[in-house]
């Protein structure tokens, strides 16, 4: 599962492909940027800097459940440098071996999922399966426990509730979107 940020283009410039940052060209002291181009030359400064500090805090809560590292997506700026619009993090959400793993790895990848600051519909909603995870385990622990079958029906808790509200919202707001699950970063 992939906590994961894109966004639409911050101005005319084309969007570069994701992992070929590009850092190195600059331009020359005799070329100005216009006045348009420095606000657009400011707002990919603040988005880079934003899109690195919110995968970073995944990385930082994931305790060992990332698989890979922070991907990103670029868009040239005016100057001729490569700034971060997008970016993913991997994170391993595969139940334990026990149910005790399980609900340790759960709210693992919660954790991880709500870490930065503001975390994006698709943060939210692996937030919402890692819940729905612990309470799986949850119940298979008390079942354990208890040595018995639960009854029949099911019993909604709050938990669940809000699990399955956030699910929802999530759905909904992505109802539109491509078939590729991204997060907007504002």
């Amino acid at each position: 599962m992939s906590l994961s940020a894109l966004s639409s283009s911050l101005s005319a410039t084309a969007p570069i492909a994701a992992g070929t940052g590009n850092r190195s060209s600059l331009p020359s002291a005799t070329q100005a940027l216009s006045a348009e181009d420095e606000a657009v030359l400011r707002k990919l400064q603040a988005r880079d800097r934003e899109v690195r500090q919110h995968e970073q805090a995944h990385l930082a809560a994931s305790g060992g459940l990332a698989t890979s590292g922070a991907r990103f997506s670029y868009q040239r700026g005016p100057d001729g440098v490569d700034y971060a619009v997008g970016g993913e993090v991997s994170i391993d959400t595969a139940p334990g071996r026990t149910p005790e793993e399980t609900l340790q790895r759960a709210r693992q990848v919660r954790a991880a999922a709500l870490a930065p600051a503001q975390p994006s519909g698709q943060d939210l909603a692996v937030a919402a399966q890692a819940t729905r995870m612990a309470l799986d385990a949850q119940t298979e622990l008390a079942q354990d426990t208890r040595g018995s079958t639960p009854p029949a029906r099911e019993v909604t808790t709050d938990v669940q509730r809000a699990a399955d509200a956030a699910l929802a919202m999530y759905a909904r707001t992505t109802q539109d979107a491509p078939s590729r699950v991204t997060d907007s970063y504002a």
